[in-house]
C-alpha cells in the first residue's frame, strides 16, 4: 500500500505520440523563428537578434561549404591541353571565295625552366604573382572580385595567381565568367597539390601568349629580341613580363601610346623586383635605357599587297568580334574578306607606273615617297587598297595611315557643314542658311574674320588666306570655290559655320575623331590627317544621299564550320539628300571644268576633288562614281624622324606642280580599268 502511494504521483511512460508532442513544445519554446520579434516595438521589432544573425551565418557558411566541396569533388583536370593539340592556320579568302593567304601555325616551342635565367623568371613573378612560391595556387582576393562582379552583373576581373593563369591558358577559355573562375580555382588547388611550383612555372612560361602570334617565352624572346631565352637579361625579361598584361596594349612597336605604357610598366616591374628582394639596387641602377625590341617579323608568305590586306582584315576581326587576339592566334579561323583580287592588282599596277617614273637613286626629291590608296563602296565594302611597295619591304600600311594632311580635299566637308548648319556672322544672332550660289570673297590674302572682327594669331598678326598661285577671283559662289579649289572662301566659310560644326560634319561623313588637330582658321584647308580608307568612305557619303556606312573588310568569319557574329557598325544619316546632292553637284563640276578634269576620262558620272596641304607636304585626289569611291594620297616621310618632307621637286619639276598630278594620274588609270567595274 505504501509502495503504491509512493508511485502514485508518477506519470505513466509517455507514448511515441506523447514524446513527439514534448519535442514540438520544446522546439516552440527554444528555436521558433521569433521574427518579427515579439515584445519589441517600432524598428526594433524588425531587427534580428544576435542569435538569429549567428544562426543565419552558420547556415550560409555551411551551405556554401557544402556547395564548394561538391564542386571541388566534381572538378577534374583534363588530360589534354586546351587547343594546342588542334592548332591550325588561319585562312583568308578573296571576295570571290578563292584563297588569299594563310597565317600560322601557332609559334610555340617549349623550354625547360632551367634555361630561363632566374632574373627573367622573377621579372615574370614580380609582375604577375610575387607570392607564387608560398601561396596555395589560388588568389582569395581574385575570387572575391569574381563573386562581387557576379552579384553586381558583368564579367569577373583578373587578379589570378600564376597557377590559375596556367589553368586558364592550358585547360580553359579566356572568358572571365564566374563559373569559369570557380572551375579555375578548384583546378588550381588540385594542380598545386600534384605538381611542384617549378613545374607549374615552367608550363606557364611555355603556354602564355606574348603577342606577335607567339606562345611561350622562347618564341617571344626570338620575336622581340632575336635571341634565345637563355641570353635575356633582367631588363629584357621585365619588358616581356609587361606583355602578359596585354600584348596588344603593351607591344611598344605598335604605337606611341603603347610605347609609353610599356616603358612605365617596364620600370614598375624592375622596381617591384627590388621591392621583393630579387634585384639589387645596384643592378637596378644599370637599367636606365628601355630595351627597345625589334620590329615584329612578318610572315614570309604575305608578299606584295596581301600582307596589308591580311593586316587590315585581322584588325577588323579584333575590333568587331568577341575573339581575343590570343584566341585568334591559335588559328583555325576562315576569314572571308571584301577585297577583290583584280582591283587590288590593278591599283598596285597603277601606283607602280607612277613610281617607275621617279628616280630615287639620282634625285633626292624622289626618295622616301609614300602612297596610300583605297576603294570603298557606298555600302562600306573595302574592295581594294594599296598599302605600300610590299608588306615585307615596308610593314607600315599607308592606306590606313593617319599621318598625311588632307589639304584642300577636306573642303567638301566645310561646304557640307555650311549647307547643313548655316552660318553665324553676328554673335548672338540666328544662324543664316547658305546655298551653292552664296557669294564669298575669293581674293588672295583676304583677312579672316570673326563676328568681333579680324582673326589675330598668337604672333599679333591678322590671319590671311592664300590661294594657289596667289591668284584673286573676286566674289565667287561657294560652288565655284569647290570647283576651282579656291582657298580663301573656304577658310572664311569654316569660321562662319564654326570649326566645331565643321569637325562634326566631317565625323558624320566618316572621318575618325582622332584625325583632327587644333581648330584654327587653317583647319578648313585640311590640317586633319585621315587615312585613305576613311577619305574614300567619307566621299562615298555624298553619292549615297547623305548616308554614311562605315567601311568594313570582313564579310564573314567561321571556325570549323561554326559561324562567328561580326558586329556591324551602324549606318548614319550624315546629311539630308538635298545637301548631299548639292555637294555631289560641286564635285561633279570639279571634274567637268575644275581642278580634276583628267578624271573625266573615267565617265560622265565621275565626281571628285584634288587636295594639297598648304605647306606642300601632301597631295590627294579623292573621287567616286555611283559604284565606288577611291582616295589616293601622296607624301614623303623622313625615315629617321618620321616627319613629312616637301613634295616640291618630285619628278624633277621645280615648280612643285607635278606632285599634285600624281594622285590624280593613279586614280584615273585605276578607275578607267578594273577600278570602276
Amino acid at each position: 500500500m505504501g509502495k503504491h502511494r509512493r508511485n502514485a504521483h508518477r506519470k505513466p511512460p509517455p507514448s511515441s505520440v506523447g514524446r513527439g508532442m514534448q519535442v514540438r513544445r520544446w522546439a516552440a519554446r527554444h528555436i521558433r523563428l521569433d521574427y518579427p520579434r515579439a515584445g519589441r516595438q517600432g524598428a526594433r521589432r524588425w531587427l534580428p537578434s544576435w542569435r538569429q544573425v549567428g544562426l543565419l551565418f552558420v547556415f550560409c557558411l555551411g551551405s556554401l561549404t557544402g556547395v564548394l566541396s561538391y564542386l571541388y569533388m566534381q572538378t577534374d583536370i583534363p588530360k589534354n591541353l586546351n587547343d594546342f593539340a588542334t592548332q591550325q592556320d588561319n585562312v583568308y579568302y578573296w571576295a570571290d571565295g578563292s584563297e588569299m593567304a594563310r597565317t600560322g601555325p601557332v609559334n610555340r616551342q617549349e623550354v625547360p625552366l632551367s634555361k630561363v635565367p632566374e632574373k627573367v623568371q622573377w621579372a615574370i613573378l614580380a609582375a604577375e604573382n610575387a607570392s607564387f612560391y608560398s601561396d596555395s595556387g589560388v588568389s582569395p582576393s581574385g575570387l572575391m572580385r569574381a563573386v562581387t562582379r557576379m552579384v553586381t552583373g558583368g564579367e569577373t576581373q583578373g587578379g589570378s595567381t600564376i597557377t590559375q593563369q596556367y589553368v586558364k591558358n592550358a585547360y580553359l577559355n579566356q572568358r572571365q565568367t564566374f563559373s569559369r573562375k570557380l572551375t579555375e580555382m578548384f583546378m588550381a588547388i588540385k594542380l598545386d597539390d600534384r605538381m611542384s611550383k617549378q613545374e607549374i612555372l615552367q608550363r606557364y612560361l611555355n603556354t602564355s601568349w606574348f603577342g606577335r602570334g607567339t606562345y611561350g617565352i622562347q618564341r617571344a624572346s626570338y620575336a622581340y629580341y632575336g635571341k634565345d631565352v637563355s641570353r635575356l637579361n633582367a631588363s629584357e625579361g621585365a619588358m616581356l613580363a609587361s606583355l602578359l598584361k596585354g600584348a596588344a596594349t603593351f607591344d611598344p612597336t605598335l604605337s606611341a601610346k603603347n610605347h609609353k605604357r610599356a616603358v612605365e610598366r617596364w620600370k614598375w616591374v624592375l622596381d617591384r623586383m627590388v621591392d621583393i628582394g630579387k634585384l639589387s639596387k645596384a643592378e637596378r641602377a644599370k637599367y636606365t635605357t628601355f630595351p627597345q625590341p625589334q620590329q615584329a617579323p612578318r610572315p614570309a608568305g604575305l608578299t606584295g599587297q596581301v600582307g596589308y590586306l591580311v593586316e587590315t582584315a585581322k584588325a577588323y576581326v579584333s575590333s568587331h568580334t568577341v575573339i581575343s587576339d590570343a584566341d585568334f592566334d591559335l588559328g583555325g579561323y576562315q576569314i572571308h574578306t571584301t577585297f577583290e583580287k583584280s582591283k587590288v592588282k590593278a591599283l598596285a599596277a597603277s601606283v607602280k607606273k607612277t613610281r617607275d617614273g621617279l628616280d630615287p637613286k639620282n634625285r633626292q626629291e624622289d626618295r622616301y615617297v609614300r602612297i596610300g590608296a583605297a576603294s570603298v563602296t557606298p555600302k562600306g565594302r573595302i574592295e581594294a587598297l594599296y598599302g605600300g611597295p610590299g608588306y615585307l619591304e615596308q610593314g607600315f600600311n599607308d592606306a590606313n595611315a593617319s599621318t598625311v594632311p588632307a589639304g584642300t580635299a577636306f573642303t567638301p566637308f566645310v561646304y557640307a557643314a555650311a549647307l547643313r548648319d548655316g552660318v553665324l556672322k553676328e554673335r548672338n544672332s540666328p544662324r543664316t542658311p547658305v546655298a551653292p550660289t552664296t557669294l564669298y570673297d575669293g581674293n588672295n590674302k583676304v583677312a579672316v574674320k570673326t563676328p568681333e572682327g579680324p582673326y589675330w594669331d598668337r604672333g599679333g598678326k591678322i590671319v590671311r588666306g592664300e590661294n594657289d598661285g596667289e591668284q584673286s577671283y573676286g566674289q565667287v559662289s561657294l560652288r565655284q570655290a569647290i570647283v576651282q579649289s579656291i582657298n580663301t572662301p573656304m577658310m572664311q566659310l569654316g569660321m562662319d559655320v564654326g570649326l566645331d560644326r565643321v569637325r562634326q560634319a566631317a565625323i558624320d561623313a566618316g572621318l575618325l575623331p582622332s584625325s583632327f588637330g587644333a581648330r584654327v582658321p587653317m583647319f578648313s584647308l585640311g590640317t586633319a590627317t585621315p587615312s585613305s580608307i576613311r577619305m574614300a568612305s567619307a566621299y562615298a557619303t555624298f553619292t549615297a544621299d547623305g548616308t554614311h556606312v562605315p567601311p568594313y573588310s570582313v564579310s564573314g568569319l567561321t571556325r570549323n564550320g561554326e559561324k562567328f557574329a561580326l558586329r556591324k557598325d551602324r549606318a548614319k544619316q550624315a546629311f539630308t539628300a538635298e545637301v548631299a546632292a548639292q555637294v555631289d553637284d560641286a564635285l561633279h563640276g570639279a571634274v567637268q571644268s575644275g581642278t580634276g578634269q583628267e578624271a573625266a576620262a573615267v565617265g560622265t558620272d565621275t565626281a571628285g576633288k584634288t587636295g594639297r596641304a598648304q605647306d606642300g607636304t601632301s597631295s590627294w585626289f579623292v573621287g567616286y562614281t555611283d559604284e565606288v569611291s577611291t582616295a589616293v594620297s601622296l607624301s614623303r616621310v623622313d625615315p629617321k624622324t618620321q616627319e613629312l618632307l616637301p613634295l616640291k621637286g618630285m619628278g624633277g619639276d621645280a615648280t612643285g606642280k607635278a606632285s599634285d598630278t600624281y594622285p590624280l594620274d593613279i586614280w584615273t588609270r585605276y578607275m578607267a580599268g578594273a577600278g570602276k567595274k
